[in-house]
């Protein structure tokens, strides 16, 4: 097909490859372990919180209809009537400055139970920096207890299906984005999400990817479960084709369950990464441009436009791999838990989570890694519960703090007179809402030391506030 003589044909072809370029290294980084098939059953029945030992996630819950008919599996997080079920619009990208995509993978268990709307199973940052020629790719598992806008607190993966189900503005992708923006503090410009087929094909395509192994493991085809779909991977450099290297990716039943998976995840989009831009294999990508475009176009759902699309990959090539971060919210940056209803969940730990987000969001461009709105739009969009306190001397502080902090857009569901009496002014978080700590710490000028962490999710608040003789409205 090619043809020198033709600079416009030649230019065209490069730019279909620039384009599979950028839409593989944005649209692999999604789709890499979203079909999930079981799970494990070696979860313990005690309600520990250690951090210690394999994490899986729960399997699905039976559904029921709500109020509006609309098909809800059990322990979905209900509506909040303070929040309004809206979304706001994507941010296009301008070109020049910071992107990020969220990458979405659907639960394959929903698809095969014929489930009218699917969870995601799968959730990457991905962050390209025009000014300092770097990336970030950042794993979310997909079941940290996170707030959800416009619902009550839940599993970060029902965000897509609630947005699905109620048919809010942008859907699925549209809730799924706005949650992640909230929990992890970044704006999000673009959603990607993969079929899983596209992706075996194209792996298939470039004739498979290079996998350094670093331990003996024993992979499942996607729908398997006999011994003719096992494969026991040895320790080593290998090339595996796309079933396999889906395969790998998905593959949870590892020391560290889902946060293993998510290593394996990255460790395979590098490989794609690097077999792509490999120069040796830009002949083949080249002569099968149409074919492989028309494969992802059908197989990738996204709200990326073409002309960013090349942009974004032209950009990803000049990106080397010593510039691209990655991390993973596993052990260290949660506390497994239970939920209020019973499942097994991931807690974040605030501190760790922003630390982590910055050093793979590194503020080397234009943008700097941070919820859109200021602080006290954030606190309203958490929608925390807020119990308040009166631990002064001051007769009726309880009464006008409330609705003070009301008059703020604040979550108050209870006031009450405290037993015991604080000269200052004290926090106590119980479920993880660190907007509505920095909004009231601001807000109140309460230091520091003044701000508690007390884990208990079947606390009927989320946020208590002890108001000392420190503070007045």
């Amino acid at each position: 097909m090619q043809n020198h003589k033709h600079p416009i044909l030649n230019r065209s072809l490069l730019i279909r490859l620039a384009l599979i370029t950028g839409i593989v290294f944005a649209a692999i980084l999604l789709g890499l372990a979203s079909f999930g098939v079981v799970r494990a059953t070696v979860i313990s029945q005690g309600k520990s919180t250690s951090q210690a030992g394999p994490y899986f996630p729960d399997s699905p819950q039976p559904t029921v209809v709500n109020a509006l008919g609309t098909p809800i599996p059990a322990n979905t997080p209900a509506p909040n009537p303070n929040v309004p079920l809206s979304q706001p619009t994507l941010t296009p990208w301008d070109g020049a400055s910071r992107v990020t995509i969220l990458l979405l993978g659907l639960d394959y268990r929903d698809w095969q139970s014929g489930e009218k709307y699917s969870r995601s199973d799968t959730m990457i940052l991905l962050t390209l920096d025009p000014l300092s020629k770097s990336a970030g790719i950042l794993s979310i598992p997909r079941d940290m207890w996170v707030a959800i806008p416009g619902f009550q607190h839940g599993k970060i993966n029902t965000a897509y299906f609630l947005g699905d189900a109620y048919k809010l503005p942008g859907g699925g992708p549209g809730l799924a984005v706005k949650t992640v923006e909230q929990f992890v503090g970044v704006p999000i410009n673009y959603y990607a999400q993969i079929d899983f087929d596209a992706f075996v094909r194209f792996i298939d395509e470039i004739g498979g990817v290079k996998i350094n192994v670093p331990e003996k493991i024993t992979v499942d085809l996607l729908g398997g479960g006999g011994a003719k779909t096992k494969k026991t991977l040895q320790p080593g450099v290998q090339t595996l084709p796309g079933e396999w290297a889906l395969a790998y990716a998905r593959m949870r039943y590892t020391q560290n369950g889902d946060f293993d998976r998510a290593n394996r995840q990255q460790q395979v989009i590098m490989a794609v990464r690097d077999k792509v831009l490999n120069l040796n294999i830009l002949p083949t990508l080249i002569a099968k441009a149409p074919s492989l475009y028309s494969q992802l176009s059908t197989g990738i759902h996204t709200n990326l436009s073409l002309d960013n699309a090349i942009k974004l990959a032209l950009l990803a090539q000049q990106v080397p791999s010593q510039n691209i971060r990655r991390g993973v919210f596993g052990n260290g940056y949660t506390i497994f838990g239970w939920s209020p209803d019973n499942l097994s969940i991931l807690v974040p730990i605030p501190d760790k989570i922003h630390l982590l987000r910055d050093q793979i969001f590194a503020d080397t461009g234009g943008l700097s890694p941070a919820v859109t709105g200021d602080a006290q739009q954030q606190m309203q969009a958490e929608a925390a519960r807020v119990a308040l306190y009166n631990a002064s001397q001051n007769p009726g502080l309880g009464a006008r703090g409330s609705a003070y902090l009301h008059s703020q857009g604040m979550n108050i569901v209870q006031i009450a007179d405290s037993d015991k009496k604080y000269a200052g002014t004290i926090l106590v978080d119980h479920t993880g809402n660190p907007y509505t700590l920095n909004y009231l710490a601001q807000l109140m000028k309460i230091p520091p030391d003044h701000i508690y962490t007390k884990l208990d999710l079947n606390n009927p608040v989320d946020v208590e506030i002890y108001v000392g003789n420190d503070w007045s409205p």
